[in-house]
């Protein structure tokens, strides 16, 4: 008779589970080195995998795969999709033939015009009006108002809703104009989004609301998918009026935090960027419920631009709407970014609440300030995440030395996804300059070849500078110890976050 014995049993359990733990990471670093990523990325994932036995192996399948590149979610086949690849190929076509068409603020931009077609499928809109808002409260404001006016359809998707103040106000008025007969769809993510319950998604969907949960987390849910998170800003109003930005539904962004008003930037549009914006969210839908895309007349009017000069400040904008994410052939956010900051020619101004880029936006940022091109970045005082706030921080020094300018926003919370170049362009949206909004995430942004708008995003900016605290590389480089441990722990995790 074979008595169990725990103390013989236990050792050969564990060498059995290093064992795997070791097949499994050998398996995952050949394939990380085959897929020819950063290696600067692969190392340290390999690195986290050999010091961090089965944590470190839980730790890459959830957040080290990289989707784009495993098509995993793909949007090939979608009529929509062949659609706008071929109106993008005519419109280089047309840009080919009529160069006269790329004068003024957009002649200076025209690499960056024909790139976004060609990567992001993004056509040339052209927009009646765009209109700023600058924070939480005032943006939060005109979307309710919009939603209010509502007639026949409100798109609206939202990273997160909180079940709170705020965010009860919207969905009592959603649900108030779903049961009048307007067309009411909500999406949020399900991970920005944690508070909103199974019974209040019941209350909204009884009262006519198609609610839809991007990419929900339950138990068998593919570990890997949980870091790929919809982080998209959009409002569509009846076809003719859209907002994105980087303002999401809750109290905090109408009340504020750390003292202050919650500063953002979201936008207004009216004229044919309502469409592409209207595609995005039309295109997201069809991923979370698996139907057709609507592509009625209904969802997409025709506005009639062109004809009518307004006389608002900012009237008459050629824009260009850039989605990117997982499902992407490319990073077209981030190579939008590059190639607007290597573009400049006196100054670039960057507003980000996250500064953890890759070493290609770092790079371009640098050599622009050490080419004598006027840099300023505007980060918080005061972040949100310990772990984000540091990792911004550990990347001060080398800015500075480059020549780089660098702002401490004080008061309260800026959240802006800002960068204009030159007073000629400006991009404004849901993306943050980090590495998960450039791989990770499903973001949105509109970039405007437009005077009036870079020069409405530059004031901004400038009046913003008297609530920021400027940083000297001398006392910089004063900061105690302990901050400067945190900043090059988190920096180290930079490449994996």
């Amino acid at each position: 008779m074979i008595l169990f014995s725990w103390h013989t049993f236990w050792p050969i359990l564990s060498a059995v589970l290093y064992a795997m733990n070791f097949c499994i990471a050998i398996y995952a670093s050949v394939a990380m080195i085959l897929r020819r990523q950063n290696p600067v990325k692969t190392l340290s994932w390999i690195a986290v995998m050999v010091l961090l036995p089965y944590l470190g192996i839980l730790l890459y399948f959830t957040f080290g795969q990289n989707f784009r590149k495993k098509k995993l979610f793909s949007r090939k086949g979608l009529a929509d999709i062949k659609v706008r690849k071929d109106l993008c190929a005519d419109q280089s076509l047309e840009l080919d033939s009529a160069p006269e068409f790329l004068t003024g603020d957009m002649k200076p931009f025209k690499k960056l015009i024909y790139q976004n077609l060609k990567n992001s499928y993004s056509l040339v809109d052209f927009n009646n009006d765009i209109e700023f808002y600058y924070n939480g409260r005032d943006a939060l404001n005109a979307m309710y108002a919009s939603i209010q006016g509502a007639e026949n359809h409100i798109h609206l998707q939202t990273y997160i809703l909180e079940n709170d103040r705020i965010g009860n106000k919207f969905i009592s008025l959603l649900m108030e104009k779903a049961k009048s007969g307007v067309e009411v769809r909500l999406m949020y993510d399900d991970v920005g989004s944690p508070k909103i319950s199974r019974k209040l998604r019941r209350q909204m969907e009884n009262a006519g609301i198609e609610v839809m949960v991007f990419s929900p987390v339950h138990l068998f849910m593919p570990m890997s998918k949980i870091n790929y998170r919809n982080h998209r800003k959009i409002l569509v109003v009846d076809g003719d009026t859209g907002f994105l930005g980087g303002v999401n539904i809750a109290d905090r962004y109408y009340y504020g935090m750390n003292g202050g008003l919650w500063h953002d930037t979201q936008v207004k549009i009216t004229g044919e960027s309502v469409f592409s914006l209207q595609a995005s969210f039309m295109l997201d839908r069809y991923f979370v419920v698996q139907h057709k895309m609507f592509l009625s007349r209904r969802y997409f009017p025709h506005i009639k631009v062109g004809k009518k000069v307004l006389s608002g400040k900012n009237s008459n904008v050629y824009s260009q709407i850039i989605s990117s994410g997982p499902d992407s052939d490319w990073a077209g956010i981030m190579q939008c970014y590059f190639t607007a900051i290597t573009s400049a020619t006196d100054h670039i101004y960057i507003v980000t609440p996250y500064f953890t880029p890759n070493e290609t936006i770092l790079d371009a940022i640098k050599v622009a300030a050490l080419g004598r091109i006027d840099v300023r970045l505007m980060i918080p005082y005061k972040g949100d995440s310990q772990m984000a706030h540091y990792c911004t921080r550990s990347y001060i020094t080398e800015l500075l030395e480059a020549g780089v300018k660098v702002y401490l926003f004080k008061d309260g919370f800026n959240h802006s996804k800002v960068i204009s170049v030159d007073s000629k362009m400006a991009i404004i949206g849901s993306a943050n300059m980090d590495e998960r909004s450039f791989e990770h995430n499903f973001e949105i942004m509109s970039v405007m070849y437009d005077r009036g708008c870079a020069s409405s995003v530059e004031a901004r900016f400038v009046r913003d500078i008297s609530l920021c605290e400027e940083v000297s590389l001398d006392s910089w480089k004063k900061r105690s110890k302990v901050q400067k441990v945190k900043e090059s722990f988190f920096r180290l995790l930079s490449p994996l976050i």
